[in-house]
């Protein structure tokens, strides 16, 4: 159960802006260091600036995650991290919440991520993979990651219709 303050506003969800990769950059750097990310560049982050949503609290980034689009079918959940002293608090659910919704938006019908948090995703709705049906992902990113060969990460899929 996510631990509120009703002092506090509650938490919302934007698109990210250029000033916002240097914090996302650093916020993902933590978790990369930790091996719970993938590392991610600050020029990977430029490019794909567009797919990052943010939750600011006091002009702070608290959280983050992306919506990388593959095929006119298959979208996935990317880089979903949640600073240290908002853990806890429901962002990581609000930020997958919103980007399912924004997946149903414009149109994909499958939402896939590559998680060390398989169970978080579950209580999304998700459900656990072979990575090889997902051969957009698997051919089109995977093969280029240093882990290709010796992948650790659980494939989760959701059907969104």
């Amino acid at each position: 159960m996510p631990r509120t303050d009703p002092t506090q506003p509650a938490p919302s969800i934007r698109q990210a802006a250029i000033g916002d990769v240097p914090e996302i950059y650093h916020l993902l750097e933590i978790y990369a260091s930790h091996g719970n990310l993938l590392p991610r560049t600050m020029s990977e982050l430029y490019r794909h600036l567009r797919d990052f949503f943010v939750i600011e609290v006091n002009g702070k980034i608290a959280a983050c995650a992306a919506l990388e689009i593959f095929t006119e079918d298959l979208g996935e959940i990317r880089s979903l991290a949640v600073a240290d002293e908002y853990k806890g608090r429901g962002f990581g659910r609000l930020l997958g919440q919103h980007l399912m919704q924004e997946a149903r938006r414009i149109g994909l019908r499958r939402l896939m991520a590559l998680t060390y948090a398989p169970e978080f995703f579950h209580k999304l709705g998700f459900k656990t993979v072979a990575k090889d049906t997902l051969p957009e992902k698997v051919w089109g990113i995977c093969v280029k990651c240093y882990k290709y060969n010796n992948c650790d990460e659980t494939a989760v899929l959701l059907e969104l219709q």
